[in-house]
């Protein structure tokens, strides 16, 4: 899942870079709200950080227009503001959801996560497919019951599908997703993924869990059975 950050206090925007891409996020950064919109206008974002103290364009700015410019990603504030009015503004300027600061981690993580299922459509943590499941707390993917072993990029893919049930996917749209802005966008890699992914989730080939749609991409294949 590829985020932005938007935050003016460079020590927490290096601490909040390093702790998400920890956690297997691709991110983007800016420190005013100049950056923040010319981002938010270049790149498709699953999800944005903003904080609301912002040099040059403020947070609440920053989010009315994005939202003017039909940017539709969650929205999450960092605020240390405690003034409830303040956080009222922030959700009416078209945010998701708010975190005061200081916060702890763990807690920016679960929001994190909870908005970006909440999002695609999908209120419970864990997905399900016929026998597929990918538990995004645990970041866990299981078939009738048994956990995979996916390497870190493979579990990428699969949620990403898993996140957007009814779409074609291109391969394009995969990679500015799950890895940074500077990645060879005409690389095979994911070609690579999708088949490991397969021979991991379907290695006698009867659930055909991913589609390939020829020029256009890929797609889970949504009439799996779960016996």
């Amino acid at each position: 899942m590829r985020l932005l950050v938007v935050e003016d206090d460079s020590r927490l925007l290096m601490q909040l870079d390093t702790l998400l891409r920890n956690h297997g996020y691709s991110v983007d950064l800016a420190d005013d709200g100049k950056k923040a919109l010319f981002q938010l206008s270049e790149h498709p974002y699953d999800l944005a950080i903003i904080d609301i103290g912002l040099p040059v364009v403020d947070g609440f700015d920053v989010i009315r227009r994005a939202r003017k410019n039909s940017v539709e990603c969650p929205i999450l504030i960092l605020t240390a503001r405690e003034r409830w009015q303040e956080k009222v503004e922030g959700l009416d300027a078209g945010a998701d959801d708010y975190l005061t600061k200081p916060f702890h981690n763990e807690e920016l993580l679960a929001r994190i996560k909870a908005l970006i299922r909440r999002a695609s459509g999908q209120a419970n943590p864990v997905i399900e497919l016929g026998p597929i499941a990918l538990d995004t707390r645990s970041e866990e993917l299981s078939v009738h019951g048994k956990a995979l072993d996916l390497t870190a990029y493979e579990y990428k893919v699969m949620e990403y599908l898993m996140l957007n049930p009814d779409k074609v996917v291109s391969k394009t749209e995969l990679t500015e997703h799950i890895y940074d802005q500077d990645f060879d966008l005409d690389s095979n890699v994911i070609e690579v993924f999708v088949g490991r992914l397969r021979k991991k989730i379907d290695p006698e080939n009867t659930l055909k869990p991913i589609e390939t749609l020829r020029g256009r991409g890929y797609r889970l294949n949504k009439n799996l059975k779960g016996d």
